[in-house]
């Protein structure tokens, strides 16, 4: 008995000392955040915002930070107001002036992204492009991706999207007429395809099985709510479950991108890099491949060492900038013109009268299409790829005449500036003729940003558009298209899911039927 008391008390004693260790901090951080508001409300105080609680401030509603979310906010406390969340200082932007100012007036101050434990974890501490510090080896890495990755120069890239165009009009006329198509599936599938090709070279089946288990799992951690990227004494204790998410994905990354790297090195000591692919242009730079000193031309890039993990990062990118970005982009298109038949059909109008009906659409008719441009551009308007663009702020500084603090993070809301009536006439409606002759310009008026700007800006956008357009483009002039029975173009919902990107939330279901009068395979 005496035993069983002694343990009693010591358990009695463990609880008290955690429950007065939790007082204790908590006590400091009320001190603390208190001292700092004040601080901060002398040197212009931040911008108004909804009220949050003490030390943990808005965390509770997290969940309703999304880019919807978000707009709804701003037309309460404005384009510019404060969230406290535990203890980051987020400031969230829908207004383009404030926009213009954090990413071109102050883009030194705003060049770093903000980047959470999974994103860290995932990217091999930040051996990446995406989410790499900036500095001279940020640079230097998006050097490599501009001057070799995505260059226009780089034809197998290009060769890659013109083959998977064809092989998404052939899937579309080998199931035959009047059948259900499930274009949400099929444009992931077209995207997924050419990253793979474009990044690996040709893969089997059970590596596009695996790319795609591994590239849903990511984006569903990568910007996953967890209590622990704002109230970081807490990660230990793994409250939503994502540091054990994070290190089955990252380790299923492992095996599948080593194996890869491993393959291109083989054929490297073999001599055999007659069809370089993405990988090869990188093993270029890596430091343990033999000839690399030889092999590895470009001015620019003459002193870049990469690392396996900055190689691991660089494919982790590609993944997500080339797979799911494209394939929204792209299921949207097709929403959109189904919800709206005269845009659908002066779209396919346009396209006979340039193409003809008796082949498909190659890389030189794009140009001469200005309608399905502007398609493109509202689609992006409506549907950005990245509705909410991240930074993270370097040193104090004042934005708008408020202050922003060292290491704040700024959401900005490209999905909701996009819509905003101030600038868009008739902002929710699907209008491509708006973009009709000068248009906006993609990332010149600071209300049009699909693809961020400046510094951070996307460097495969010339990319994913032109795949994005080919892929329209013959999608549109090879078939007919219309929606299954009992569906009604207003009965398209164009409700999204928020992630890394912002996809449909239900896949898009729509019937093809043959439109040209050649074979289409």
């Amino acid at each position: 008995m005496a035993c069983s008391h002694s343990h009693e008390g010591h358990y009695h004693l463990l609880i008290t000392g955690i429950a007065a260790a939790f007082v204790a901090v908590m006590s400091f951080f009320l001190r603390y955040s208190g001292r700092r508001r004040l601080r901060w409300r002398g040197r212009g105080g931040f911008p108004p915002g909804p009220p949050g609680l003490p030390v943990i401030g808005n965390l509770l509603s997290m969940d309703q930070f999304t880019h919807r979310g978000l707009a709804k906010l701003a037309k309460v406390h404005g384009g510019f107001f404060h969230l406290p969340i535990g203890f980051a200082n987020v400031f969230v932007v829908s207004s383009p002036e404030t926009a213009r100012e954090i990413l071109q007036e102050q883009a030194g101050v705003f060049s770093h992204r903000p980047v959470t434990a999974a994103m860290a974890y995932v990217s091999y501490d930040l051996a990446d492009m995406a989410f790499a510090r900036y500095g001279p080896f940020w640079r230097q890495m998006r050097k490599l991706c501009v001057v070799k990755l995505f260059s226009r120069g780089r034809d197998q890239s290009w060769r890659t999207v013109r083959a998977e165009v064809d092989g998404l009009v052939r899937s579309l006329a080998e199931a035959g007429a009047v059948v259900v198509a499930n274009v949400g599936e099929l444009a992931f599938k077209f995207a997924t395809n050419i990253t793979l090709r474009a990044a690996f070279g040709a893969r089997s089946q059970e590596d596009e099985a695996e790319f795609v288990a591994i590239i849903r799992e990511l984006s569903q951690t990568f910007l996953a709510f967890n209590v622990a990227d704002f109230v970081p004494f807490v990660g230990f204790l793994d409250l939503n479950g994502i540091n054990r998410r994070t290190r089955a994905a990252r380790h299923a990354l492992d095996v599948f991108i080593d194996r890869i790297i491993d393959e291109h090195v083989a054929r490297w000591k073999n001599g055999d890099v007659a069809a370089a692919d993405m990988v090869d242009d990188m093993i270029a730079y890596l430091a343990e491949t033999p000839g690399r000193d030889t092999r590895a031309d470009g001015v620019e890039l003459k002193d870049l060492r990469l690392t396996r993990e900055n190689i691991k990062g660089l494919i982790m990118d590609i993944m997500f900038g080339g797979t799911e970005t494209v394939a929204a982009t792209l299921e949207w298109s097709m929403v959109e013109l189904l919800r709206s038949p005269g845009e659908l059909e002066r779209a396919q109008d346009e396209l006979a009268g340039v193409v003809g009906l008796d082949r498909k659409v190659d890389e030189s008719d794009v140009e001469k299409l200005p309608y399905l441009r502007c398609i493109c551009k509202e689609v992006l308007r409506l549907h950005p790829p990245l509705p909410l663009l991240h930074r993270e702020s370097l040193q104090d500084c004042a934005v708008g005449g408020h202050a922003v603090p060292r290491n704040s993070r700024v959401w900005i809301n490209i999905w909701a500036m996009g819509r905003d009536e101030r600038h868009w006439e008739d902002a929710d409606a699907f209008r491509p003729s708006r973009f009709a002759g000068a248009g906006a310009g993609v990332g010149g008026d600071f209300w049009y940003l699909p693809f961020g700007h400046g510094r951070r800006s996307c460097p495969g956008m010339q990319l994913g558009t032109y795949a994005v357009e080919l892929g329209l483009a013959n999608l549109l002039h090879c078939f007919r298209w219309s929606l299954p029975d009992g569906v009604a173009p207003s009965d398209l919902d164009v409700g999204d899911v928020f992630g890394l990107t912002a996809p449909r939330a239900q896949r898009l279901l729509a019937v093809p039927s043959p439109r040209l009068s050649c074979p289409l395979f």
